[in-house]
């Protein structure tokens, strides 16, 4: 693997720039999700938590809790709140051991409403994709899930420093 001090200034300079870029991507993110969320009436962190059912699947709420990086306390007002709205259900699992055992998933219930306000960003990323071969959108996933790992692997290592 080629360092970042490997080429010199020209190359440093490049990292830099991807760094910067990545950093006003979250920023902008950030903002279109808070949009979003006020268009579906959610506050910020009740749609990151659905936005992270979405993407793993049902999980238990302290499942869902830490990767959300949330005290079970709060998640708990988080789900009552998503459970309220038609977002999701919690269900005990029929093969679970444990009466106390709940899985969270999202019902779909709600799910048009969500694409409508999606619609314009997805067709602004199918437009923007379009402008590159597949090779090169092989390549950009790839930086992007490497670059989501280091992500995972940093904050992981934020949050062991304060404990």
């Amino acid at each position: 693997m080629t360092s970042v001090t490997s080429g010199g200034r020209p190359r440093r300079r490049k990292v830099a720039g991807i760094k910067g870029a990545l950093r006003e991507l979250n920023n902008q993110l950030a903002l279109f999700n808070h949009q979003l969320s006020a268009k579906v009436a959610l506050k910020p962190v009740d749609f990151d938590c659905l936005e992270l059912l979405n993407l793993h699947g049902p999980l238990s709420p302290s499942a869902l809790a830490k990767q959300a990086g949330l005290h079970p306390a709060t998640m708990t007002g988080v789900l009552d709140r998503l459970q309220r709205a038609g977002w999701v259900t919690r269900d005990r699992p029929r093969d679970a051991v444990d009466r106390r055992a709940v899985v969270v998933a999202v019902t779909g219930d709600r799910d048009a409403e969500m694409y409508r306000h999606l619609a314009g960003m997805n067709a602004k990323m199918d437009d923007l994709c379009g402008g590159y071969t597949d090779a090169e959108l092989d390549l950009i996933g790839d930086f992007l899930r490497r670059a989501t790992a280091a992500g995972k692997d940093a904050t992981g290592d934020l949050a062991g420093e304060s404990e």
